[in-house]
């Protein structure tokens, strides 16, 4: 049974919270990658950054539904999605766009385990942790192969 050791990229690239929007992406087309796994400066994975985090910057806002009562306002959307989806539209830094507290697997874990994971949860990308140390990525493109025969 192949596990995501056998599949994963190795030793991946990965970006800091306090790098550029314009590096990451160059990164990310570059390099033909779905994900980034974001670290801090002793090396510990604190988010990832996926494509689809850097094309919410394209997105149109999303105005908060509003009404009035008594010559006041009332939001009827959370304003904490609101700002958060804000966040991601005006990202400068990684940290801005990024998912924090990323799912991640072990490199024990089966493909189809985490093949489910990233069809239930819409995932592109998993980080491989070993003991908590950022040791692989795992993506769509990677589980896509084993079904050719063209897995490691």
């Amino acid at each position: 049974m192949l596990t995501v050791r056998d599949i994963m990229t190795a030793n991946p690239l990965t970006v800091t919270a306090e790098a550029e929007i314009a590096e990451a992406i160059a990164l990310l087309l570059k390099n033909d990658f779905n994900g980034l796994p974001v670290v801090d400066a002793g090396g510990k994975l604190v988010g990832i950054l996926c494509q689809s985090d850097l094309i919410a910057q394209q997105k149109k806002l999303p105005m908060p539904s509003l009404f009035t009562l008594l010559d006041g306002y009332f939001s009827l959307s959370s304003t904490k999605h609101f700002e958060k989806e804000m966040k991601k539209i005006a990202a400068l830094t990684v940290r801005d766009a990024m998912t924090a507290d990323p799912v991640a697997v072990a490199p024990e874990t089966t493909v189809e385990e985490a093949a489910t994971l990233m069809v239930d949860k819409s995932f592109h990308s998993l980080p491989v942790l070993d003991d908590g140390k950022l040791v692989g990525i795992v993506g769509k493109k990677d589980i896509l192969k084993t079904l050719v025969g063209h897995g490691s």
